[in-house]
């Protein structure tokens, strides 16, 4: 919560009764209410009355409408409506998170190097998701991911978000989570961008403390953007994160945007492969995506499943670029900090509602428990969704794309093909499986899972096409396997059993 500034009075909505303050930020407050029908709690996010103006109501429904858009993906919060108040204050009313976020636990407990892998997989599904509807976050940080009643992490807090056909009108940050490139004038974004900022929020989970900040130091405003820009790393410190950890987020957060990971989705596989190293279970990395062949799935799941694509949209497009960053102050900053609006800058355009996003694909069942090996699982989307709402307001054509802002949706690789003909050899109490991979290249390496009907499942990567795992006691012994190209890419599962 702000100190600056008490919080305002919540206003009162038909359908739903007040409850309680959530938090209050330098434009809005959050409050938690009842609603009436159907009966739940909700987070209403309300702007403060002074804050009423075109350029933030503009803000406010571009968020409503990206969040919209993207709500449907497990770990993006999700947005039930959008309106203005009776006292003509615009709000959202958003799913209720009721555990602390991580910006609150990181500084309290000490993250367990399992849960910052599987988290950093959920949240690199959705920062892809998002990029390939042509939208950037731009504030990844810990307060902005909450957690939800069923312990999952979901992105929120869209509001400085860009997308793909224009800048936003104001600019923002969070410094000690910020890439280089958002200190230069104008500030620059790309999916590297989210890619920096998102390893950055891993690594302070780990180390209790933000990545580039010195125990003991200086570390005011301008010592955080002189490392960052630097690439001066502060170590992890802790003897039980893996060396291959520390080195994936060392990449993820290279100054240089382009020696970072090519997306989220690489990132998110870079972080399976450690959860697979660790003989961890690895979690899913789940995508909406737009780019399957319907016919190929339809042969998979006897066409049960139906595609629906992410639908971009363009509330601020062809805006003029942000004016360069206000002078650093002498704390550090937790919250994001806006760039003023250039005064001969341009009006936004006001958004249209967009089309209805995708829930994810149920996983196929087998003859034990389904279970995938899920190092990058592109998730079919179900038929349905929920239309977004927009706020009342109106707004001009927009202008023409400013080009060197326009962030384009990353393109979607093909699929390299699975291992073929998976088959196992008994010799005692064990099993030798070997396969055979049809279209071989440099640095290609195989993820496998075996899960046993006794015992706990296995999951780690080989570069060789084979590997020995004990006898299942029930008789018949399965196993997964995918190919992972050294780009990411990968294929999807081949099975392979023997009975004895």
């Amino acid at each position: 919560m702000s100190p600056k500034r008490a919080p305002s009075a919540p206003p009162e909505l038909p359908g739903y009764d007040y409850v309680s303050l959530l938090g209050s930020g330098g434009f809005a407050d959050v409050f938690l209410y009842q609603q009436q029908l159907p009966s739940r709690h909700v987070a209403v996010k309300v702007l403060l009355p002074d804050a009423v103006n075109r350029e933030l109501i503009d803000n406010f429904r571009h968020e409503a409408n990206v969040m919209a858009q993207l709500s449907t993906h497990p770990s993006i919060v999700t947005i039930y409506g959008a309106a203005v108040a009776p006292d003509g204050r615009p709000f959202l009313a958003m799913e209720y998170c009721s555990r602390p976020n991580l910006g609150v636990r990181y500084r309290r407990e000490r993250f367990a190097v399992p849960e910052v892998l599987s988290l950093g997989v959920q949240i690199a599904g959705a920062v892809e998701t998002a990029h390939r509807a042509g939208i950037l976050h731009r504030d990844i940080k810990p307060a902005n991911i909450l957690v939800t009643a069923y312990n999952r992490p979901a992105l929120t807090d869209f509001g400085i978000a860009t997308s793909s056909g224009g800048t936003d009108d104001a600019s923002g940050m969070s410094i000690p989570w910020s890439p280089p490139e958002a200190f230069l004038d104008p500030p620059r974004s790309s999916p590297a961008s989210d890619v920096f900022s998102l390893a950055a929020t891993l690594s302070t989970l780990l180390a209790g403390r933000t990545p580039f900040e010195m125990p003991g130091g200086s570390n005011t405003s301008v010592d955080l953007i002189d490392r960052i820009q630097r690439g001066e790393l502060s170590p992890l410190a802790r003897s039980d994160v893996p060396a291959r950890l520390e080195a994936v987020l060392a990449a993820a957060m290279d100054p240089d945007p382009g020696r970072r990971h090519a997306s989220a989705m690489a990132f998110g596989r870079a972080l399976q492969q450690v959860e697979a190293e660790m003989a961890l279970p690895v979690t899913p990395l789940d995508v909406l995506d737009d780019g399957l062949d319907a016919e190929e799935v339809a042969e998979e799941d006897g066409g049960a499943t139906r595609i629906r694509g992410v639908v971009s949209i363009d509330p601020h497009a062809g805006e003029a670029p942000p004016s360069a960053m206000p002078a650093a102050v002498a704390a550090v900053p937790d919250a994001t900090v806006r760039r003023p609006r250039p005064a001969a800058q341009a009006q936004a355009a006001a958004p249209g509602a967009p089309a209805a996003p995708a829930q994810p694909e149920q996983p196929r069942s087998r003859r034990r428990t389904a279970v995938g090996i899920a190092a990058g699982v592109a998730v079919l989307a179900l038929g349905g969704g929920i239309a977004a709402l927009a706020l009342a307001g109106g707004g001009g054509a927009p202008p023409s794309a400013n080009p060197s802002q326009t962030v384009a949706a990353p393109p979607l690789a093909q699929r390299p093909p699975a291992p073929i003909a998976v088959e196992g050899e008994v010799s005692g109490g064990t099993v030798t499986f070997t396969w055979t991979n049809a279209q071989p290249q440099e640095g290609d390496t195989f993820l496998y899972r075996y899960e046993p009907s006794v015992g706990d499942p296995t999951s780690s990567s080989t570069s060789a096409p084979q590997v020995v795992v004990d006898a299942d006691p029930d008789g018949e012994t399965c196993i997964l396997v995918r190919l992972v190209r050294s780009d990411g890419r990968d294929s999807n599962d081949a099975e392979g059993c023997v009975d004895g």
